[in-house]
């Protein structure tokens, strides 16, 4: 129902009509048809308040002005009993108090509209009693042997949780009540702070977002919609991952609060060392020692992989730190690609604990070395020559 305008006297409408002569249509500063619905009428206004905004439009005088007259004449014809009073009287048929301020929980005035056009810009949302809060993302660490991480396993983890309180079914409340409404926001889980022709939205205080208060709340979860609780999982490993991989195990996480989502469980992979193997991407290495003997004379090894063992064959005159790659021994990458290699670096042992016997043969045996005119040295040989250039070109 509309109010009574008869009031509104041509003699009244005479007297008031010279604090309206100055402004100007309605219609006309918003660039409208008189016809035009809600949709026309948001979209206008949006443009202009994006135009004419003092922030982006700092000491511009004239666009202040402009986003002034564009906000009083949406804030006029959005509502229908003053637009049609609008229509009927132009500017003194309309109560035009838009300043003041305080706080307001109204959801259909300036605020509601141009947070409209931020949220639609910078993305965002709005508080209100039907507003749901996403559980939060868990992590853990499941520690994993070398074989387990390069063939993959299955693995059963346990971790402490918030789920949704199934006492009061999630709502907070004890059981046979019910949430109410906020009366600070009405509701809205927001509230409004206007200062002239700003309008500052900001979460309600008292329902901290939420719309609703508990007066009774389960004795559970003691209002809170969740408890802890300890759950086991089952998580598929894939071959090949390494350390600091993560698997992300959707809605594994804590339950969301307002019957919101449940967040993420993210499981961090940490392998644990190896006695014999390292891993570096997706290649394995490993220290083979071999005896003095072997490393002169060469001769076949076996060797350890993961899936089982192979037989290295050890050249004659094998120096130390000599690598030796067996393909395909390595990891498979866990997103696909060509299984790494084993590397194997060998280590000539010296003999130790010797009897005397094999003392005196070594002397004999290194006694024919001196002797035979020859290197059989080739690093040593190389190191000395090295240092005697160096005393010779070095001036004292």
């Amino acid at each position: 129902m509309f109010p009574d305008f008869g009031l509104l006297t041509n003699y009244n409408l005479a007297a008031i009509s010279a604090t309206h002569m100055s402004k100007r249509d309605y219609y006309e500063a918003l660039n409208i048809a008189r016809n035009a619905d809600e949709a026309e009428l948001k979209q206008a206004y949006r443009r202009l308040a994006m135009k004419y905004h003092p922030d982006r439009n700092p000491g511009d005088k004239m666009a202040e002005e402009k986003f002034k007259e564009a906000k009083e004449a949406y804030e006029v014809l959005s509502d229908a009993r003053k637009r049609a009073a609008y229509d009927q009287f132009g500017h003194a048929g309309v109560d035009n108090t838009n300043t003041g301020s305080g706080y307001s929980s109204s959801v259909a005035d300036f605020g509601d509209i141009f947070g409209g056009v931020f949220r639609d810009i910078f993305g965002g949302t709005r508080g209100g009693s039907s507003q749901s809060y996403r559980g939060a993302d868990l992590r853990y660490t499941l520690d994993l042997a070398l074989e387990e991480a390069v063939f993959g396993t299955t693995a059963k983890i346990r971790i402490p949780a918030l789920v949704s309180c199934s006492a009061c079914a999630g709502t907070g409340s004890k059981p046979g009540t019910k949430p109410t409404s906020c009366t600070t926001c009405r509701g809205v889980g927001q509230v409004r702070m206007q200062q002239g022709f700003f309008s500052i939205q900001q979460t309600c205080p008292r329902c901290n977002g939420r719309g609703t208060i508990i007066p009774d709340p389960c004795e559970t979860c003691s209002g809170s919609c969740r408890i802890e609780e300890q759950k086991t999982l089952s998580v598929k490993v894939p071959a090949g991952v390494d350390n600091g991989d993560r698997i992300r195990l959707a809605g594994e996480g804590e339950h969301g609060d307002q019957s919101g989502v449940a967040g993420d469980l993210y499981v961090q992979i940490r392998v644990k060392p190896h006695p014999i193997f390292t891993r570096e991407e997706n290649n394995l290495y490993c220290e083979v020692p071999i005896s003095f003997a072997t490393a002169a004379l060469g001769g076949d090894l076996e060797v350890p992989t993961l899936d089982g063992r192979v037989n290295l064959k050890i050249p004659a005159e094998t120096q130390t730190s000599k690598v030796f790659r067996v393909r395909g021994k390595g990891v498979k990458p866990v997103r696909g690609g060509i299984t790494g290699d084993l590397l194997c670096r060998v280590n000539v042992e010296t003999p130790v604990n010797l009897t005397k016997d094999q003392r005196d043969l070594l002397r004999q045996f290194a006694d024919s070395i001196e002797g035979s005119g020859k290197r059989h040295t080739p690093q040593e040989g190389s190191w000395l020559d090295g240092v005697r250039k160096f005393f010779e070109e070095m001036k004292f």
